[in-house]
């Protein structure tokens, strides 16, 4: 317990999970409703989670191989997310390729998603029995929460008061939570203190705040060829991220009322609508606010890391909370 060591590095750990998770079967019948589910968790991804639980389990002194089940739990857990998430966004491409819905239909992308949350729970009841209730109780938790943030970010499309403060909740439980779960569900089969499991949780809480905080100021500021898509998207969309809400708190009320036109507008040509909407948040110096915002979050996250007191086995967790603020893509 504890003993301060990680025998693998994160890549190293990324290779087994794909491996254990390429000896899983998840096909069965009827295929209609299992061929999508298949599909959906071969369509790719960094499997940050999982990789990350393995990580903290080792990070304990716990042995990652009786992680592997809540991380294949964990990951079926976030894709089906995704499926249902592809709906209600009317998303018709994921990683590249169809989403569920677009690729069969929305009936049974439903039904497959349902079912993925099913099996997620079942890896999940695989543990130690030691673990059980412990990690069942925080799995059900976070399933509740990430649920209530898309909720939340449903009615944000359509709610002209939402706040800075209120986004940011909503961030907390739509992705820092998850991210959070999968770290402090690695400490509990690692068998970390109490003390450990809060700390490591919470700097998984503030590392997702870091990292949907870069992901809005990369959609608007990002090189197109790294971040893989057209940037200026968010403004297209009229989505209500933080780089357009703190605009709102800080501008002056002539350019809060040009923002709010240029957002509804629905005939201004796309670039023309991108480039009014960053001349202002330019002249407001958004880009610093974020990034202020950004640090506050970081750094919180590295102070969560240190208490843990674990030296040098949290140096690859302490690098990857750095490599989020100097991302480009």
């Amino acid at each position: 317990m504890n003993n301060q060591t990680s025998k693998h590095t994160i890549k190293e750990l990324q290779e087994i999970f794909l491996k254990y998770l390429s000896q899983q079967n998840f096909y069965s019948n009827p295929k209609e409703l299992y061929d999508p589910i298949v599909y959906s968790m071969n369509l790719g991804g960094k499997r940050l989670r999982p990789v990350m639980l393995l990580k903290t389990c080792e990070m304990f002194g716990g042995d990652y191989s009786k992680a592997l089940d809540a991380a294949v739990g964990l990951e079926m857990f976030h894709n089906f997310t995704l499926v249902h998430d592809d709906i209600m966004d009317q998303a018709p491409l994921r990683r590249g390729k169809e989403t569920v819905y677009k690729k069969w239909n929305p009936n049974i992308a439903i039904l497959a998603g349902d079912t993925m949350f099913a099996i997620a729970f079942n890896y999940m009841m695989r543990l130690d029995d030691r673990y059980i209730r412990t990690v069942m109780r925080l799995f059900n938790k976070t399933a509740i929460e990430v649920c209530e943030g898309q909720q939340f970010d449903l009615n944000y499309e359509k709610d002209d008061s939402v706040t800075v403060a209120d986004y940011l909740n909503m961030i907390r439980l739509k992705t820092a939570v998850l991210i959070a779960a999968a770290l402090k569900l690695g400490a509990i089969i690692g068998d970390a203190t109490e003390a450990q499991c809060d700390a490591i949780y919470q700097f998984g809480i503030e590392t997702g705040y870091v990292f949907q905080l870069m992901d809005d100021w990369l959609d608007a500021y990002s090189d197109n060829a790294q971040f893989g898509k057209t940037c200026g998207g968010d403004i297209i969309e009229g989505k209500k991220t933080y780089l357009y809400l703190k605009s709102l708190e800080v501008a002056s009320t002539s350019d809060r009322q040009k923002i709010i036109q240029y957002y509804n507008d629905p005939i201004m040509p796309h670039a023309e609508k991108i480039e009014k909407v960053k001349a202002i948040w330019n002249r407001l110096d958004i880009q610093q606010l974020i990034s202020n915002e950004m640090m506050q979050h970081h750094q919180k996250s590295l102070e969560y890391l240190t208490s843990l007191q674990l030296d040098n086995a949290t140096d690859e967790l302490r690098q990857y909370a750095e490599d989020l603020v100097k991302r480009t893509y």
